[in-house]
């Protein structure tokens, strides 16, 4: 037998009367934007002064002021500055701002992932950079450039006989070769200044390590002396420094992380300072091991998210606009 279905009406739903609704005045209520906070437009001609103070006092506008002063004091407090950078920012012509940056005290060490060197030095061997991947990819060309293998790692393999790290060798090689470009190059300027520069690298990301002149013994060794060099300007970001991820959404982030721990075990507190993640993409990494867990309870953290080609000249203007 099949069940009886009953043919009674549900009972319709009841909508909630809002006649009793209890309201308040708008006057009274706590709100997050005022008048103050608003963007004010500045005329043709204005200052980067004028500009920066007529941004929104709101998210992002607040930050990126917020993370300049902090750059600025820790200038003051003469504590480290690290900069670790993706290769994007240096592909994109970013070099030059940072050189500029370390020049005055803003920038007192940076920190590459492995394809940052092949950009870093052709750059100044050549004044170009950036292959089309795809067209080389097909015929097996792709990062077969002949000077960018071979120097590179003879660069590596002169620094770790000489007991240097990753980047401090290749900033050696590239101003002591007199590239044409030397200029422009990070590492280059690190070297002539005495200021930390270092390579973290993950074996087969980089079209270096796909060259017979590759050595891999001296690849790790000074790898991991820049790894050592980079948790000792860790150690010592408490007390006001900091440390800008910019462009690496997962190589530095765990880097750094491990660095903190490293720091933190072997007795160095790390206490009142600032980590900052600018990318055009807010990935996981960066705000979990940057922004995030080392900071947690004891600095700072912020996230800017944008173009490396607009956003990093925009804090650098933020940063200077502010000493004067």
């Amino acid at each position: 037998m099949s069940p009886r279905v009953s043919r009674r009406r549900p009972r319709a739903p009841q909508p909630l009367e809002l006649a009793g609704v209890a309201t308040y005045p708008l006057r009274s209520r706590k709100s997050k934007v005022g008048i103050r906070d608003l963007a004010r437009p500045v005329p043709p001609g204005a200052s980067i002064e004028e500009f920066l103070a007529a941004l929104p006092r709101q998210l992002a506008g607040v930050a990126l002021r917020d993370l300049a002063a902090q750059v600025r004091r820790g200038r003051t407090r003469r504590r480290p500055l690290l900069w670790g950078l993706g290769a994007h920012v240096i592909k994109v012509g970013l070099a030059p701002l940072l050189v500029d940056l370390m020049d005055r005290g803003y920038v007192t060490g940076v920190a590459l992932n492995g394809a940052g060197i092949v950009h870093d030095f052709e750059l100044a061997a050549v004044g170009h950079t950036s292959e089309e991947v795809a067209e080389g990819l097909g015929s097996g060309a792709f990062g077969m450039a002949k000077e960018t293998g071979e120097e590179l790692n003879r660069a590596i393999v002169d620094g770790a006989r000489d007991g240097l790290g990753l980047g401090a060798a290749v900033g050696r090689h590239i101003e002591e070769s007199r590239l044409k470009h030397r200029d422009v190059s990070l590492l280059a300027a690190a070297w002539r200044r005495g200021l930390p520069a270092t390579v973290h690298v993950a074996v087969g990301t980089d079209i270096v390590h796909m060259h017979p002149a590759c050595d891999p013994a001296a690849l790790g060794q000074a790898t991991h002396l820049d790894f050592r060099i980079f948790a000792g300007e860790v150690a010592r970001l408490g007390g006001g420094g900091v440390y800008l991820n910019v462009g690496s959404a997962v190589l530095l982030p765990e880097v750094f992380l491990k660095a903190v721990t490293l720091a933190r075990n072997l007795g160095h507190e790390l206490r009142d300072f600032t980590t900052a993640n600018l990318d055009f993409i807010q990935s996981y990494r960066p705000n979990t091991n940057v922004v995030q867990r080392p900071t947690r309870g004891v600095g700072r953290g912020f996230s800017l998210t944008g173009h490396h080609e607009l956003l990093l000249p925009l804090l650098r203007a933020a940063i200077l606009a502010g000493s004067r």
